[in-house]
């Protein structure tokens, strides 16, 4: 029952970062191999899983708000869809070990990046602001 618990717990909370769009994933992935043991070509496919439904739950909200800029989904969903078939068939190939290490240093990469990121300031015209709501 507490290994229940604690995976609805990790899924509520990295469901919470979905929502923001920043990584809720990533840490599941995390959360799967580290701490549930989970063999990570197995958590990738959990990881999947779980995208779609948090995904879908977020784009519809996204959408209502009027914040999606649809001209830039179809190119960046056609790269995405063949980056990932062709990764996916990649990884499936690799090593474990070496997975498992290519996957700790994006993520150490991308802590870095984040972490050593200045914010520039937006001006009010560049931001996109939702469409009224009736």
């Amino acid at each position: 029952m507490t290994g229940f618990l604690l995976a609805l717990g990790v899924g509520f909370a990295t469901g919470i970062i979905s929502g923001f769009g920043i990584g809720g994933g990533t840490l599941l992935m995390v959360y799967l191999t580290l701490l549930a043991h989970i063999q990570q070509r197995t958590a990738q496919g959990i990881n999947l899983l779980y995208f779609l439904p948090t995904a879908a739950a977020a784009l519809i909200l996204h959408a209502k708000n009027h914040f999606i800029h649809w001209k830039a989904v179809l190119p960046a969903a056609l790269a995405g869809c063949i980056s990932a078939g062709l990764f996916s068939f990649l990884a499936m190939e690799l090593e474990l070990g070496l997975l498992k290490k290519l996957f700790g240093g994006f993520l150490i990469l991308t802590g870095i990046s984040e972490v050593m990121k200045k914010t520039p300031k937006q001006s009010n015209q560049n931001q996109v602001q939702p469409k009224n709501r009736r």
